[in-house]
Formats: C-alpha cells, sequence, structure tokens
C-alpha cells in the first residue's frame, strides 16, 4: 500500500473541507483573506471496489493542495478539499456523492472513476461545476457527445477504456517486429470479466485483431468477480495454448492471486498480459516474484520522463512505500489544471468560464497531455491506433503505457517514446 499514514486520519484530516494537524501543512497558520475555494472528491472508503485507486487520487490531490497553499493558494484563497464516500458499482451512491458535493458548494469536483458514470454526471448537470476525473469510459463521452449542452462541465482527462482493446494487437505487433518475442502460433485467448467496462475492452480488442488480421482470437473465456480459484481459468488456458493471452480484469489483489497460481502451472511460452489492475500498489505488495515477467498497460499514468521522474520523487517522499503510477498522478494533474483554469478567469465561482476555459486550453502534467477541445470531451490517446480520439505525436495525446514487471519493479516497455526498457523473457518462456 502506498505510504505509512493511516488511511483513516488521512480522509478524517480533510474530509468535510478540514485540514486537520494530523499531516504538516505549512498553510494551517496563515491568515487567509477570503473564503478557500473548495475541491470536491467522491472517494471509496468503505466499499469493496476501488479503495486502493481512491486512496491515490487523494494523495496525489493532497500533494497538490499542500503545494498550492504553501505557495499562496490561489487567486489568494486557501484550497480545501470536501471528501465523500462513494460505492463506485452502486448507481445510487455515486448519484449520492455528487450529490453531497453539491450541498457543500464546492467549485469544482475531482474524481478517479465510476463504474456507473450517468447516474452521477446527471446529478452533476444540476449544478454545472466543472466536473473532471479519469473515467475511462466511451459510454460516459458518448453521452456528452449526444447533449453536449447538458454535459458541458464533464471532462475526462484520459483516453476511454476502448483504447485498451484497439492498441493490443498493435503492441504484439510491435514485440514481435522488434524480435524480443516470437510468438508459438498466431492465436490470441481473451479471459474477461463481465462488468460494462471489461466487456467494452474486450470487444474493442476482437474487433481490431480481426481488423489488423495478424493474430485470431481463438477462444473468450468468461469470469466473474470475485475470483475465488483461477484453476479452472489457468486449465482453459493451457488448453487453448494461445501464443498471447489477455486477461481483461480489473482486481488488483486477484490478478496478484492468478500470477501466483500461474507460475505455479504455467501456460509454456505465451505472452501474458493483465489489463491495468497490476498498476495498484498492493499488486507487487501481494505477488512479489511471482509478477515477474507479466505485462499490463494503462491509458492513463505518469510518465518516466524527467518531469515524471521528478513527481514520482516528490510523491514518495510525502507518501512512502509502492507507489501507484496513475491515479497518484492524475489527481495531482486535475488540481494543477483547475488551477490554472480559476487563475485566469479569475472566479471560481463562475463555472461556465472556468469550463470553457478549460475546454480551449490544453495542459501537460505529469501523466501527458490532455486537451479536451473535442467531440467526447476527453483526452486524445497515443499511439495512433486508427480509431477516433487519437494522436499521432506523443505531446499531442496521452500516452498508453504498456508495462512489464522486471525484478518485481513496473518498467515501460512501450511505446518506444517513452519506453525505459525492451520486454524481456518471462520465466515460463523456452
Amino acid at each position: 500500500m502506498i505510504g505509512k499514514i493511516n488511511r483513516r486520519k488521512l480522509l478524517g484530516t480533510v474530509a468535510g473541507g478540514a485540514a486537520g494537524a494530523a499531516f504538516p501543512m505549512p498553510f494551517i497558520s496563515r491568515a487567509w483573506a477570503a473564503e478557500p475555494i473548495l475541491l470536491g472528491l467522491p472517494t471509496s472508503q468503505t466499499a469493496a471496489a476501488g479503495v486502493a485507486d481512491d486512496l491515490d487520487h487523494l494523495n496525489g490531490t493532497t500533494l497538490a493542495m499542500e503545494e498550492i497553499n504553501a505557495a499562496g493558494g490561489i487567486l489568494g484563497r486557501e484550497l480545501k478539499l470536501f471528501v465523500t464516500d462513494v460505492d463506485k458499482l452502486s448507481a445510487e451512491s455515486c448519484q449520492q456523492a455528487i450529490a453531497a458535493c453539491i450541498d457543500a458548494k464546492v467549485h469544482a469536483i475531482s474524481n478517479a472513476f465510476l463504474f456507473v458514470p450517468i447516474p452521477a454526471m446527471d446529478e452533476s448537470a444540476k449544478y454545472k461545476c466543472p466536473y473532471v476525473q479519469g473515467n475511462t469510459q466511451r459510454a460516459a463521452t458518448e453521452a456528452f457527445r449526444s447533449d453536449p449542452k447538458k454535459y458541458s462541465h464533464i471532462f475526462q482527462t484520459d483516453p476511454s477504456e476502448v483504447h485498451y482493446g484497439y492498441t493490443y494487437p498493435l503492441w504484439l505487433e510491435h514485440e514481435e517486429a522488434q524480435g524480443v518475442w516470437k510468438p508459438k502460433n498466431r492465436k490470441v485467448h481473451i479471459i474477461q470479466e463481465q462488468v460494462a467496462y471489461c466487456q467494452t475492452i474486450s470487444k474493442a480488442a476482437q474487433k481490431a485483431i480481426k481488423e489488423r488480421g495478424k493474430f485470431e482470437v481463438a477462444a473468450v473465456t468468461d469470469i466473474q468477480f470475485p475470483v475465488q480459484d483461477w484453476g479452472p481459468v489457468i486449465q482453459k488456458m493451457k488448453e487453448v495454448d494461445a501464443a498471447a493471452i489477455m486477461v481483461d480484469h480489473w482486481v488488483a489483489a486477484e490478478y496478484a492471486a492468478f500470477c501466483k497460481q500461474f507460475r505455479a502451472d504455467p501456460v509454456k511460452d505465451s505472452l501474458v498480459y493483465m489489463q491495468y489492475g497490476p498498476s495498484q500498489p498492493e499488486f507487487l505488495t501481494l505477488a512479489g516474484e511471482s509478477a515477474n515477467g507479466f505485462c499490463w498497460s494503462t491509458v492513463l499514468g505518469i510518465y518516466a520522463d524527467e518531469r515524471g521522474m521528478k513527481y514520482r520523487k516528490k510523491y514518495q517522499e510525502r507518501f512512502p512505500g509502492i507507489m501507484g503510477l496513475v491515479y497518484t498522478g492524475n489527481g495531482y494533474d486535475i488540481v494543477q489544471y483547475l488551477k490554472l483554469a480559476w487563475e485566469a478567469v479569475g472566479d471560481p465561482s463562475n463555472f461556465k468560464a472556468v469550463c470553457d476555459w478549460i475546454r480551449t486550453n490544453p495542459y501537460r502534467g505529469v501523466c501527458g497531455y490532455m486537451d479536451m477541445n473535442n467531440n467526447l470531451q476527453e483526452a486524445s490517446h497515443f499511439p495512433d491506433n486508427g480509431y477516433e480520439i487519437s494522436a499521432t505525436e506523443l505531446e499531442k495525446g496521452m500516452s498508453q503505457l504498456y508495462v512489464q514487471v522486471q525484478n518485481v519493479e513496473h518498467k515501460i516497455i512501450f511505446p518506444n517514446e517513452i519506453s525505459e526498457s525492451k520486454l524481456q523473457p518471462a520465466p515460463w518462456w523456452g
């Protein structure tokens, strides 16, 4: 887990807009001349899903808040956080979390993601403060496209999940062309979880594999959260014996269990990819050395360039321990993006003007380039995979990061523009 700060203590210090003395905040003695600017954070605290990601998001947001207030605030005003609990899998809870932010009269809402985003979006439309998040869902941005007036205030700071599927065969082809992977056959085996998010990814991958024509989908196997035993799934993998295996799931702890069980009885010479979940800190904590050789990716993550590495160092000084590579950066970037918008407009209460500024002014953060000025109001994806809202240049889009666990560390292996390493042979190869 990230950091040694007790989660309950951390939440207690920021919930309800209170900046308590549990951590060293240099701004607490400052005499602020105006009412604080309030940022709402729906954050999973008690539900089963999303706690690790939301703690990452809260930590990154907290770090940005501390830096901003130490430097004099925004427009001479203190930035405070309003944290409210949310169950990401419950439509009612998502709606209630946004309603709580509205009742608190926040100036903006920042959120990692919700699995049922539309009810939350509908609730926020009654208020229309900037709602800036990393939902990663095309269904949500399609809702904006269908009614841009209603959802004009909602910004998705990362590319949608469809790009996980669209880019997957492009990555396979790249590794083969590099000579670091020699597929034993042309088969792909997809293991898919049942939430809509994972289903969308699976369908996009199947479509892209068929259209590109270099590989074929040999089998699709369903799993259901929570996965208690990976044995039957691994047996099916061995029967299909595909060169490439995509495990389309999202829970770090269950991925860690999969790695341990797979290593005990592997599908020899298969390239195994797990979608997103290993980005969560508990994955490496739980999987340890059994994670070595497995690959994963995220459409939103902290780059390993100079800016990204500087932020990683700063974050780990504030929150020691294994660092998540996704929402730790996104939470930080969202606050910095909002700060620029609030300062440019001069009035955080002028929601429309702030949203108009965000829409027309891209921002380059530690997680890459965010440009909201398109018909889905989501960040463009890099590398260009031939589908909607994708960029041909690194600094014109947000790069998907393909990562391999090497020596119990995450190393970016694709795309080449920001890679740290190359794909290494997995322990079960050859």
